[in-house]
């Protein structure tokens, strides 16, 4: 039944393609700019990523720029991707980053932590390039009821709560994933991430947006529901916020450099 769902729902620019070519990710970014509530979403996520990074000297870096525009909330992103597309500055690896020691500010990201296969060697290097002050702001799967009933049903990415390691095998920079990580890293083993990564500090952990991204269709699935209702449904979350831990399938996360 939930494969028939995730073929019934499925978007018709990217069904049956490789989730790691580049042109499903230019797809993607053609999907975004035609759909109005995603954008609505994505608009909202990049404002708070934005008002996230800190003031003062320093580059800020996205990664897992190629479906996004995040640059026309912070005009002088350094944006990059693992995939080569045509809209970003740099090819780079998140767990290799091409930066000298604290020369950045910032470095953003929506849905990307939770590719990695190596989240550890992630941290290290965001600890490297971080000048102190400077922060990491992400949007990343949450784990809850809700989302676990989603991903599992619905979504077509692994999500595994119960991974024992924060590492799994290495393959296609978006087919492979494990879109429980964050709440294991951050949340499940929130001590350990703190032994690891001293020079780190959770700063900010906001579960939220339970419905709003299902309804839109995401990159992947058709829309649900049209542009002009996206403020109704998120008039609606926000009523729900007292129920974000047990609702929420993103959470917001700022991670400062000490």
């Amino acid at each position: 039944m939930a494969g028939f769902l995730r073929r019934l729902l499925e978007h018709p620019l990217t069904a049956g393609l490789d989730l790691d070519d580049p042109a499903t990710t230019e797809l993607r970014k053609e999907i975004i700019a035609h759909k109005p509530f995603l954008r609505g979403i994505y608009n909202e996520w990049y404002r708070r990523l934005g008002e996230a990074v800190p003031e003062g000297d320093g580059g800020v870096l996205e990664l897992g720029s190629g479906a996004g525009y995040c640059q026309q909330f912070l005009p002088d992103l350094i944006t990059s991707d693992l995939i080569p597309c045509k809209a970003v500055k740099i090819v780079a690896d998140a767990q290799r980053l091409p930066f000298t020691d604290q020369s950045l500010k910032g470095i953003v990201f929506v849905n990307v932590l939770h590719h990695l296969p190596e989240a550890g060697e992630f941290f290290r290097e965001a600890a490297r390039c971080l000048r102190p002050g400077g922060k990491v702001a992400m949007v990343e799967p949450w784990v809850s009821p809700w989302s676990t009933f989603v991903h599992t049903k619905l979504h077509h990415e692994p999500f595994d709560p119960k991974a024992a390691e924060w590492n799994f095998p290495p393959g296609g920079p978006l087919s492979s994933a494990n879109g429980a990580l964050p709440w294991i890293v951050f949340e499940r083993d929130k001590d350990l991430f703190q032994t690891k990564h001293p020079e780190l500090r959770v700063e900010r952990i906001e579960p939220f947006m339970p419905f709003r991204y299902i309804v839109s269709g995401g990159v992947s699935m058709r829309t649900l529901m049209p542009g002009f209702s996206h403020p109704i449904w998120r008039g609606i979350e926000g009523m729900l916020t007292p129920l974000r831990r047990q609702l929420g399938m993103f959470a917001f996360i700022v991670i400062r450099r000490v």
